[in-house]
């Protein structure tokens, strides 16, 4: 007999890897001290608004793309979504001085809480849109190793 995993094991194993991701590594997929919050209080306001070249983006620029996501996830998994998302506009921050980095990383965190908040309530992982909570992994993911290879670059450049 096939054994099911239930929505309750299922959001737990969600929101324990967006955890990962953010701020609480397991060891499922990340060393310990290598989550996105433990990054970005390693990294300076001058070292996050540094391009690696001229007209590249900035670690800033990842930080307020990857809250800009959660934003628009957020709103596709309450079906808030109603038009195409303008995905250049996540890409506006390119600086910040030190108040404006301090900021910028409460405003992602914030938006990091109102998602967990979101997805902790959710009792019905079967409906399609859900399966866009997975997506925050991935792409939360990518940005993290994008911005501990940047900041491997820009800390050498200090």
């Amino acid at each position: 007999m096939a054994e099911h995993i239930t929505n309750e094991q299922f959001s737990q194993t969600v929101r324990a890897l967006i955890e990962e991701d953010f701020e609480k590594v397991e060891g499922v997929y990340l060393d310990r001290g290598t989550s996105l919050f433990e990054t970005l209080d390693k990294i300076t306001a001058e070292q996050a608004s540094r391009p690696l070249f001229d007209g590249g983006t900035t670690i800033a620029g990842h930080v307020y793309h990857t809250r800009f996501y959660l934003q628009v996830t957020l709103d596709y998994l309450e079906g808030r979504l109603k038009s195409k998302v303008d995905w250049r506009e996540s890409w506006i921050i390119t600086a910040r001085n030190h108040s404006e980095w301090n900021e910028l990383r409460g405003q992602l965190k914030d938006e990091y809480k109102t998602v967990l908040d979101y997805l902790a309530g959710i009792n019905d992982w079967t409906r399609e849109r859900m399966f866009g909570a997975m997506g925050i992994m991935a792409h939360t993911a990518y940005h993290l190793g994008a911005i501990r290879q940047m900041a491997t670059l820009v800390a050498k450049e200090s």
